[in-house]
Parts: structure tokens; C-alpha cells; sequence
């Protein structure tokens, strides 16, 4: 850890008020050292990771991280704060601040010595001489684990070097009964798995925090990190014995199934870290009442267990309400599909572009491909899009499927999805089959099943029965109609005109600025994709994408206009905000008005949900049409009517701008009137955006 921090990269008087400031102040440092190459793009991406998940842990500690294009090399930042900054933490400000930034491909060596460094943060020994510690060169040697000269309060022991915890992890997870004396029964065992979206920090830190309550408790805990480094699997023995299952994860659990059976506790990463003793206590009053995973099926993927959790996104606890879960594997599957949606159309784009219009005539590539002929290369460039095109309706069916009913799901949920494009019922069409997979799924993971034939349902039966199930039923049953419903839909859209297709724009508008990529937002967002995921979209299919994506970039170019016209209105954070809400806006990328939304909802959002519909009726009154599902201004030359298309854009941006001003200007000025930077984001309205790096 050496080359990771120094004396210069340490701030042991960090006189910052915020978490963005507190970023900014280390990041600085970073600059200053060549080891990040852009601080807007890297504050960008801290900001982004931020509203995942707050970063702020229990016992004073901020950690701020991200993997970020814009850092050279894996790079540690300390901060000492005084009067503490809040980083969400539910005890409180923290005092000691870690910005950890990591490249986008940085090794697994380094992303070891990051994940020792997290797990060093649970030992409050560390912690404690962090606080008392003097000078910079002092604080940088303590955390790359050397001793410092003259410091003081540095704990003594193998703990104090950081890159002895991960490996002195590995034999915490082993545990023998033989290592509790004048036991007559081994101690209870349990296993456990951590996870988060980066897989730098949290993941660590759950697992530190679990080994040392099992620890304290007398279970013996073993735990498989699932982060950025990668993973050795649990040994399969180790499995078998143990008397319980702790999943503490934020993003899928990677191989779910090879837990299924036991008494299992499913929640998030940071409960592992703020309460695991807790946790431990859990699985084991679940292991004392013989509650286990509902395993009809053995390595059903836990879409079973108690907790009524999938692994995407899960589907909330068992008081959540049909809608609340219809929602969520709804957007699951969009999720999945968005990558498709904007690789492919953008390939499609990019053909027409260079070949014209006529270029879906073209014959095959594989018959005909000149290398020196632009044409050729146009229909190659269309051609890989239609097929990224195909997988849309299957990959939305398979993970709406997925998220009810977990892997088992994938199979029907695909099978289902390409019957709908089959026989033309389009994304109605894979709507249903994904339901009506992981429905089906889910039926037969609920029937008793003989051990013996366990073994086999997760990759024989349940495949076998789900794909004859669903394709019988979109071939044979609910497929026509369905069918009809969509050709109805399409005509109905190709005849819309004059005052209908301006209502049309206007109601796509607010939707797309309803939730800045949330479940709305997405719907509408789904809904114009949907139209030109052909080889040939009708002109009316174009006029509705391009007046979704004119009314997405409204909110995010609105706020960073707003922040230059009177800055005084917003507070420090938020005008930062609003200079990366310029290029967020341009690429049609919604989430960049979050920040202003969760700080002041009740003004930002109505204001530009106005400007929203604005844009979105006036590019239909001009006729905007838009062949790519993204881009922003980067593929305004590929829009039909370009020029209006960009006064419908400026029309609602000026609308949105205004009616913010005004209300803003309406309000009582009071201190900390504007809550600082994200800090104060609902946790409701920003976790879909992060998820999502798209405008949908």
C-alpha cells in the first residue's frame, strides 16, 4: 500500500461541511499527485456511487468510492474532521473520511489491499489511533500498516497491518469445534455471503463485522466476499455443515442456489456492518424453529426463502403489496433490456447515418461485404444492430422472469419472449411471458419434491416444464390476442396526428420527468423503444421517441441553467451539481436533476414535469423524428426536423428554468433552507436512477 497514500494525500484538519466538499478537498489531492486526470468526471462517478447507498457506517467513518475511468492508479485519501460530516450514517456525522478511488480496471492485487483496508476499519483500535495520531506522515504510514516514528496510539499485534486481516480472514472462516474447549458440542456454524455495487468497501466490511460477532458469540462464520477482486467459492463441505445462511449483498447473489435448504437471513450489506450480531441471532432462532428456504426444489436460487427475496432488485419483504412487487419485476426486466435498446439502436443509427435510409435493403454482409465501400460497412453497422434489436422482447421477458423467480426463471421467461416476437406480439407480448414465467416457476418450486430428485430440477425439470408450460400457452391461448392488441396499439399510433399526437408528447413529457428514472420515467421510456425495435418503425413510432428523449434532457439542462442565472438560490453543492448537469442533460441522461429533486421535490420536480410536457408536445407539433432509443445532441444530426427539434429542447429547458426561479424566489430565505448537495436524497427516488445510467 506503499504507492496507494502518502503524508500528501492526508488531511488531518479537513475543514469541509458536506460529503461533496469533503470528496472535492481529498480529490484535489488526488489531482495534485497525477493520480486522477479529470475532478469533475471523478466527483461525477464519486456522486454516482454515493446514491446507490449512502457510504456513511456506524463508529464515525465516511468511505467515499467509486471505480472511475478518470483515476490512474489505485489511490487512498484521508480525511480528519473535527466537527464531522454527515455521510448518512444512522448514528451520526463521521470524522474520519476515506476517499478510495479505484481505475476502472485495476487488478486484483489492488482491490485486495482496498478490501483490507475496509476490513481494518471494523477494528477500532485502528480507528481510535487514526483520531489521536499527529502528523499526515504518522496517519499514512498507520494505514499502510507500518508504525509510524513517535506516533501514538497505534494498536499493537498482527491487526495493525493491513493486508493481514484478508488473510487471517480466510482462517476465521475455517473454524474446527475442537477450537471452543470444554464444549461438549461444536458451536453453531454459519455462512455468509457479502456483497455491494463496487465490491471495494462494504463487501470487506460486512464480512469483517460478521467474523467478529461470530466471534464474540461463539459461531463459527465463514464468509464468501463476492467483490470487485472476484471470489473463491465457500468449499461445498464447509456448505453442508453449516446450520445456517447469512446473504448481507446489494447486487446478486452469485451462485444462490448452493445455499438452498437451510435457514437463511436475506437483507442488505450494511445491516451486516451496523447489526450482525443481530444477524447471527436471527439465523439462529430460524435454525432453532426449523425454518428453512422453501427448497421443493434444491438450488431453486432461493426465490423461495423466507424472505421472499430475488436477486434482482428483490422484490421487497412479505408485507409488500402485489403492486409494490409487479413494479419491481417490471423494471428489472426493462433494466436488463435498456443496454440492448441503446447498443442496438444506436448500431441501427449509425447505418443510416453513413448508408441513407435505404440502407435496410441491403443483402447480407456474410453474401456481400466490400472493404472499401461505405455502404458495405453501414449495413455491416445495421445489420449487428437489428440482431442486438432481437434480443430486446426475450432478455425483457427472461428478467422480469428472473426477478420473480430467480435462474429458474431464465429459461421459460426467453423461450416465452421469442415466441412473442414469433408470432408479432411484440412487448406486450414478452410482458406477459415473463409474468407468466416466473409465475409458473414459482408454482412449481411451491410442490415437494424427493431428495433424490433434487438434484435435478433446477437444470432438467423445472426448464423442461416452465418452457412447455408458457410456449403452450403464448402458442396456443392468450398469443393471438395478445397479438391483436399490439397491431391495434401500432395502428392506433400510426393514425395519431394534429391534437392527439401533441396530448400524446405532452402526457410522454411528464411522465419522463415524473421520477428522473424511476419506474415512470422508464415506463414511458419503454414504451417509445418499443416502436422503433423494428427494421422499418413507422414514422409516428419515430415522432414518440424523439419526444422522449427531448422531454428527458429538460430537467437536467433546466437545473444547470438555473444554477448559472442565480446561483444565490442554490447553495455551494448544488452549483457544482449543476455543472455536471450540463453534459448530464446533453447526453439525455435524467438522473442528472436528482440532486435538485431530492433537496427541494416540491419545487424542481412540478417545474420540470411543465417543461417536460412542453418539449414533448412541441417536438410532436414539429415533427421530430428519432430513429436512436439514446445519444442526446450527439445524434441530433440523425433526428428528422433537427433545428425545431432543438427549440422544443430549449422551449421546456426556458419553461422549466423559469418556473424553478420563481418558486425558489417565492420561498423565505432560511439557513440551511436547501439541503446540502444529495445528502438529503430520498432513498425512494435515487436508487433506481444510479442503477440505471440511462435517460429511461
Amino acid at each position: 500500500m506503499s504507492e496507494m497514500i502518502t503524508a500528501d494525500l492526508v488531511d488531518l484538519d479537513l475543514s469541509a461541511d458536506t460529503k461533496e466538499a469533503a470528496a472535492r478537498a481529498l480529490a484535489e489531492r488526488m489531482v495534485a499527485l497525477g493520480r486522477v486526470t479529470d475532478l469533475e468526471g471523478f466527483l461525477a462517478d464519486v456522486a454516482a456511487r454515493e446514491a446507490q447507498m449512502p457510504t456513511g457506517l456506524d463508529g464515525g467513518i465516511g468511505i467515499p468510492h467509486c471505480r472511475s475511468e478518470h483515476v490512474t492508479e489505485p489511490t487512498l485519501a484521508f480525511g480528519r474532521s473535527a466537527a464531522g460530516i454527515d455521510f448518512g450514517a444512522a448514528d451520526g456525522p463521521a470524522d474520519l473520511i476515506f476517499l478510495i478511488a479505484a481505475p476502472a480496471g485495476a487488478d486484483d492485487a489492488h482491490l485486495t489491499i482496498l478490501s483490507s483496508l475496509a476490513r481494518q476499519l471494523m477494528n477500532s483500535e485502528f480507528t481510535d489511533a487514526l483520531r489521536s495520531v499527529g502528523a499526515a506522515t504518522a496517519a499514512a504510514a498507520l494505514i499502510r500498516g507500518e508504525e509510524p516514528d513517535g506516533a501514538e496510539g497505534v494498536s499493537e499485534g498482527p491487526e495493525d497491518s493491513v493486508a493481514v486481516p484478508a488473510a487471517a480472514s480466510a482462517g476465521t472462516a475455517t473454524g474446527s469445534p475442537d477450537e471452543a474447549p470444554g464444549e461438549p458440542e461444536r458451536p453453531f456454524r454459519v455462512v455468509a455471503v457479502t456483497s455491494c455495487p463496487t465490491g471495494i468497501a462494504h463487501t470487506y466490511m460486512a464480512a469483517e463485522a460478521l467474523e467478529n460477532a461470530g466471534r464474540e458469540a461463539g459461531v463459527e462464520v465463514v464468509v464468501e466476499t463476492q467483490g470487485s477482486a472476484g471470489f473463491t467459492r465457500l468449499d461445498p463441505a464447509v456448505i453442508a455443515a453449516a446450520d445456517g445462511v447469512i446473504f448481507a449483498h446489494d447486487v446478486p447473489v452469485r451462485d444462490k442456489d448452493r445455499f438452498a435448504g437451510k435457514p437463511t437471513v436475506d437483507t442488505g450489506v450494511k445491516a451486516a456492518i451496523n447489526r450482525p450480531g443481530e444477524l447471527i441471532g436471527e439465523v439462529r432462532g430460524k435454525a432453532a424453529s426449523g425454518e428453512v428456504t422453501a427448497d421443493g426444489a434444491a438450488g431453486d436460487g432461493g426465490a423461495g426463502s423466507s424472505s421472499g427475496a430475488t436477486p434482482v432488485e428483490r422484490g421487497g419483504g412479505s408485507g409488500d403489496g402485489y403492486g409494490t412487487k409487479l413494479r419491481v419485476w417490471l423494471m428489472s426486466g426493462v433494466s436488463y433490456m435498456v443496454p440492448f435498446v441503446a447498443a442496438g439502436g444506436l448500431l441501427i443509427a449509425l447505418g443510416f447515418a453513413i448508408g441513407g435510409y435505404e440502407i435496410n435493403k441491403a443483402p447480407s454482409v456474410m453474401d456481400h461485404f466490400v472493404w472499401s465501400q461505405a455502404d458495405s460497412w453501414a449495413a455491416l453497422l445495421f445489420q449487428i444492430g437489428g440482431v442486438a434489436f432481437a434480443f430486446l422482447v426475450p432478455v425483457l421477458a427472461g428478467y422480469i422472469a428472473y426477478g420473480m423467480a430467480d435462474r429458474p426463471g431464465l429459461v421459460p421467461g426467453f423461450v416465452g419472449g421469442s415466441i412473442a416476437l414469433t408470432i408479432n406480439a411484440g412487448f406486450l407480448g414478452g410482458l406477459a411471458a415473463g409474468l407468466i414465467s416466473g409465475a409458473v416457476v414459482m408454482a412449481i418450486q411451491r410442490i415437494r419434491i424427493p431428495a433424490a430428485l433434487r438434484g435435478i430440477m433446477p437444470v432438467v425439470v423445472i426448464p423442461l416444464i416452465s418452457s412447455a408450460v408458457v410456449g403452450f400457452l403464448m402458442f396456443v391461448v392468450i398469443g393471438k390476442p395478445i397479438a391483436s392488441a399490439q397491431k391495434a396499439m401500432t395502428d392506433w399510433l400510426s393514425g395519431l396526428s394534429g391534437a392527439n399526437a401533441v396530448l400524446l408528447g405532452a402526457l410522454l413529457g411528464l411522465m419522463m420527468c415524473f421520477d428522473l428514472g424511476g419506474p415512470v420515467n422508464k415506463v414511458a421510456y419503454a414504451f417509445a423503444t418499443a416502436g422503433i425495435a423494428v427494421t422499418d418503425p413507422s414514422d409516428s413510432a419515430m415522432k414518440i421517441m424523439a419526444a422522449v428523449m427531448a422531454a428527458g434532457m429538460v430537467p437536467p439542462l433546466a437545473m444547470a441553467l438555473a444554477t448559472t442565472v442565480r446561483g444565490k438560490l442554490f447553495n455551494a453543492a448544488e452549483r457544482e451539481n449543476g455543472k455536471a448537469a450540463w453534459v448530464l442533460g446533453a447526453s439525455f441522461i435524467s438522473e442528472g436533476a436528482i440532486p435538485f429533486a431530492a433537496a427541494d421535490p416540491l419545487r424542481v420536480i412540478p417545474s420540470s414535469m411543465v417543461g417536460g410536457a412542453v418539449t414533448g408536445a412541441l417536438s410532436m407539433a414539429f415533427g421530430a423524428t428519432l430513429r436512436a432509443p439514446h445519444g442526446g445532441i450527439f445524434v441530433v444530426p440523425l433526428i428528422g426536423n433537427p433545428l425545431l427539434y432543438l427549440v422544443a429542447i430549449a422551449a421546456g429547458v426556458c419553461v422549466t428554468t423559469a418556473l424553478v426561479l420563481v418558486l425558489k424566489g417565492l420561498r423565505k430565505p432560511a439557513s440551511g433552507a436547501a439541503a446540502p448537495g444529495t445528502g438529503g436524497a430520498d432513498p425512494s427516488a435515487s436508487a433506481p436512477a444510479a442503477k440505471q445510467p440511462v435517460a429511461a
